[in-house]
């Protein structure tokens, strides 16, 4: 009793020393925060920090529209995009709990027409496979099949199965949009509610996460949304949302960073909010165990020599910084970037919200680990990754000059096809090559002859995406046969897209 007596008493003189600490760390850090938003020329974001349970930190910088002006604050929406990954896990995970279903269950027998490549790898993906990407596919691979596009869930699923692989099954990381969808639609299956219902009354509700939604549908004009932007010229420009309603289970969360916190909280206290257990400590360590390995790369290895171990678990990024093991997650999002971040062992969380496309938020992501941990020999993270991250922009290539198409402009025109996919439709109007993909009304605008059978593909809409070209093949016949797009980005493989035309 009197060793309880006096941990007790040193917790409760140690905490005013401690909270002083915090409110120190915290202090500097927002006025870092605040820095690094100006040089990396971000309009907004918000930034909250958990320590032990509590919210030590939560603020709003710059503002939530380019033109609007409104300001950031902590309850402004953000789209979290893949973050949403571990809340799908975790909704899985209360379903193994009740013994609805096993993670090593197979998928067929939740979705019997799950079918992939190989029917060996159809027939043998589980529940465990589609959480931690080792499906065999690419990373982003499919994407284009939901991105923006009309097809429903159950169309996204079925068109994987043209989807060729990288690797063989179970063999290596590919990070996977359309497996963790398959994932969120086997909770339909199971308790006859849509994924969205089951989240909102199994997990959002619960904890308070009121301002969060899980559809762009639910968006209110007038609130307090902040938009997403793309670059443009020497600024920003604010587009609108796309709604991601056939890939909800992989990325459709929108919320703030209050409301995250308390998401962070949750998991930090292995499923547990004040006397009710939405999850057990078994399955919450589950899905912080490595489940695919991966590499640490050459890159990582110079940055972070203190890490011995990068890999995935279910819905969750596992890695170690200074000794500690580190729980985290990114979303990408349309001219949104965010970040998840949390060191179970030390009780810190934190989450980081941004309206444009930058590494910021993993710069002040670890900046704050660094500060948080006590690290001496600390990075200005901000400017490291802004030097890592800038390059020179490749000189915009040339076209062969004095050429001309094969054939006449309206010899191009006409439906194409491919499996993957679906249809696009190639008109002449006027002299003018247009085209418009069937199923995704953004993705349309006009092809410019560039050289020979190539030319240049221009984008009608505004969206992140470059340009790009579009090459036309013939056949032995002279006719066209098959044309290829090609738009250079980190997110969409065109490749994938072989487009046959039609008779």
């Amino acid at each position: 009793m009197k060793k309880g007596f006096i941990i007790a008493l040193c917790v409760a003189l140690c905490s005013p020393v401690f909270a002083q600490k915090i409110a120190k760390t915290t202090k500097k850090l927002d006025a870092y925060y605040a820095e690094a938003l100006k040089e990396w020329n971000v309009p907004g974001m918000a930034i909250a920090i958990v320590k032990d349970g509590e919210i030590v930190f939560e603020k709003g910088y710059g503002v939530r529209h380019v033109e609007s002006k409104e300001p950031v604050d902590e309850n402004s929406l953000f789209a979290v995009a893949s973050n949403s990954k571990a809340v799908t896990a975790a909704a899985l995970a209360i379903l193994v709990d009740e013994g609805e279903i096993n993670w090593d269950d197979k998928v067929q027998q939740y979705l019997p027409t799950f079918q992939l490549y190989d029917p060996y790898v159809s027939a043998n993906m589980t529940i465990r496979d589609l959480l931690c990407h080792r499906s065999g596919l690419a990373t982003f691979s499919g994407d284009l099949i939901w991105y923006g596009s009309d097809h429903s869930r159950e169309e996204v699923i079925r068109r994987a199965r043209y989807l060729k692989p990288a690797y063989g099954f179970r063999e290596h990381f590919g990070y996977q949009n359309i497996m963790f969808l398959a994932a969120g639609q086997i909770i339909p299956v199971v308790t006859g509610q849509t994924w969205e219902n089951f989240v909102k009354e199994r997990i959002l509700t619960p904890i308070g996460m009121d301002r969060t939604v899980v559809s762009t549908t639910e968006l209110r004009k007038g609130d307090n949304i902040a938009y997403p932007h793309n670059d443009f010229k020497d600024g920003h420009v604010a587009i609108q949302y796309v709604n991601w309603d056939n890939i909800a289970p992989a990325g459709g969360l929108i919320s703030s960073v209050h409301d995250w916190s308390q998401w962070l909280i949750l998991q930090m206290n292995e499923g547990m909010k004040d006397s009710t257990q939405l999850w057990s400590p078994e399955r919450a360590t589950e899905m912080w165990e490595v489940q695919t390995p991966e590499a640490i790369s050459s890159w990582s290895k110079k940055l972070f020599p203190s890490k011995t171990f990068d890999g995935y678990g279910l819905g969750w990024e596992l890695s170690n910084l200074h000794g500690k093991k580190v729980v985290s997650h990114g979303g990408g999002y349309d001219g949104m970037i965010s970040r998840t971040v949390m060191v179970p062992e030390e009780g810190i969380g934190v989450v980081i919200l941004t309206n444009s496309i930058s590494y910021i938020s993993y710069a002040l992501a670890y900046e704050t680990l660094d500060r948080l941990l006590g690290h001496k020999e600390q990075h200005d993270w901000s400017t490291t990754f802004k030097e890592l991250t800038s390059s020179d922009p490749e000189p915009d290539p040339e076209p062969i000059p004095n050429t001309t198409p094969s054939l006449d402009l309206a010899a191009y025109a006409g439906t194409y096809d491919c499996d993957v996919y679906g249809k696009c439709e190639v008109r002449l109007v006027g002299d003018q090559l247009t085209f418009q993909f069937s199923h995704t009304q953004i993705f349309r605008g006009t092809f410019r002859h560039w050289h020979y059978d190539t030319f240049q593909l221009n984008w009608g809409t505004q969206m992140m995406l470059p340009s790009g070209t579009v090459q036309f093949t013939l056949g032995p016949d002279g006719k066209v046969k098959e044309m290829m797009i090609d738009v250079p980005n980190p997110d969409f493989d065109f490749s994938e897209l072989e487009f046959k035309k039609l008779d």
